[in-house]
């Protein structure tokens, strides 16, 4: 059995709709997925555009999820705690916590992955987490990973 991860708001390789993008409301989008992998204790998420001009932009890094929580809604709030599912947002390319949409220089189409990841050990990782020390955990401790790419362009 594959891990899954999609949205009700875009399939793979599709458009991420103007609402959650600079564009619009710049909201985040609901997201689903399947059960995770045995021996999971937490997931994470980041969001990231490898297209940008000056390298990867991480859009949005949220971590201390339960593997017993199959979805986000749309609109996570952006702080640095999110209480709804007691999780924790870390810091984006843009220095703020939670989600920051879709926001490229007008021309090219970018692609835009959210990349669900499991983890054997509880992060540890602070509320405002640098997206270093995000990626160095989920690097360490990543047991799977599934993503959902969009794209989007101004």
């Amino acid at each position: 059995m594959s891990w899954t991860l999609s949205s009700p708001a875009f399939s793979e390789n599709q458009r991420i709709p103007d609402r959650h993008t600079c564009k619009g409301v710049d909201v985040s989008p609901e997201l689903h997925w399947s059960a995770p992998p045995s021996g999971t204790v937490e997931l994470a998420l980041i969001m990231d555009d490898p297209d940008a001009p000056m390298g990867t932009w991480t859009h949005w890094t949220i971590y201390g999820i339960s593997p017993d929580t199959m979805s986000l809604p749309e609109n996570v709030d952006r702080g640095a705690r999110v209480a709804s599912i007691n999780a924790a947002q870390g810091l984006t390319s843009y220095g703020t916590t939670g989600y920051g949409g879709p926001c490229p220089p007008p021309g090219l189409v970018h692609r835009y992955f959210f990349k669900l990841f499991a983890l054997s050990e509880p992060s540890g990782l602070p509320p405002a987490a640098s997206i270093e020390n995000v990626w160095a955990v989920v690097k360490k401790l990543s047991i799977a990973e599934t993503q959902l790419m969009g794209t989007f362009g101004r």
